[in-house]
């Protein structure tokens, strides 16, 4: 299992190797697509409490990270 930010953590047998929260079965994706819902932390923390407000700061941390990497777009075989 590897650790980002010391929070998040990506494992092949876990999510389908989808990054989650230090490996709780909780995916960033999930948290993000709270988060950009308009739900507050609050009511995130409330619903997940096994998260803790760091969490939720590493989930955007990461998203910051992936995007500042540079992407490239490549054709779809049709």
């Amino acid at each position: 299992m590897d650790y980002i930010a010391n929070r998040i953590t990506v494992d092949e047998n876990l999510c389908n190797g989808k990054p989650t929260i230090r490996g709780l079965g909780i995916t960033v994706k999930t948290i993000l697509e709270y988060l950009f819902a308009g739900e507050t932390r609050e009511e995130i923390l409330y619903q997940y409490p096994d998260l803790e407000p760091e969490d939720l700061d590493a989930c955007l941390q990461f998203a910051l990270q992936m995007a500042d990497r540079k992407h490239t777009i490549q054709p779809v075989a049709a």
